[in-house]
């Protein structure tokens, strides 16, 4: 019998609950009606299909992280918000592991475009950049320099791929401060310019 009250924010909510316990990959529809005690085709009233509730999940998600980010930088600048800011990404992704998956997934962009999180995780993160004196077309390079970082160590981390011989939180420690030197030492460019252009130069 189909619980009474079943909506889209319920089954947002129990498929990320389910993400983090079965993985990203096990979210199906077949797996979210079980949990309700529903048949599959009762979920079609809610979501359209699945890739619809991984894109509805992806967006939960990265709000609740962008949630946790802001809290943690709230009035910190240069290198403390930076670790604060590394610091609540990595414990977001190891504590839901299968919601920090959807965050990584493609949108499309009619959903993204109505998105407060998206909006606020852009401008949560480019004004931290901001407080290093960078601009564009640095901030979109910095943006990506520490997207990449975060999630290839969080991912690497969850997966046990730093073996034990040491501490992987001193390495995390150690990486955070790294990117504060290269933001604070950044190669500064200009809109036009960039690696194609100075060979150019040079020639």
């Amino acid at each position: 019998m189909a619980r009474a009250g079943l909506n889209t924010d319920r089954l947002v909510a129990a498929a990320a609950e389910l993400a983090d316990e079965a993985g990203f990959d096990g979210l199906t529809l077949s797996a979210l009606a079980r949990r309700f005690g529903v048949k599959d085709a009762s979920l079609y009233a809610h979501v359209r299909n699945l890739d619809d509730l991984r894109a509805r999940l992806a967006l939960h998600a990265g709000g609740e992280l962008i949630d946790r980010i802001a809290v943690a930088v709230a009035g910190r600048a240069g290198r403390d918000a930076l670790t604060a800011f590394a610091g609540a990404y990595r414990a977001y992704a190891l504590e839901h592991p299968g919601r920090y998956t959807a965050t990584q997934i493609r949108i499309d962009q009619s959903l993204i475009a109505d998105a407060p999180a998206m909006r606020r995780t852009a401008e949560i993160t480019y004004g931290m950049l901001r407080g290093y004196g960078l601009a564009e077309p640095d901030l979109t390079d910095a943006v990506r320099l520490l997207r990449g970082t975060f999630h290839g160590y969080c991912v690497l981390e969850s997966a046990g791929g730093f073996g034990a011989d040491r501490d992987v939180r001193l390495s995390w420690d150690k990486a955070v401060e790294a990117l504060h030197l290269a933001l604070t030492h950044w190669p500064r460019e200009t809109a036009g310019t960039g690696p194609a252009d100075e060979k150019t130069e040079d020639r």
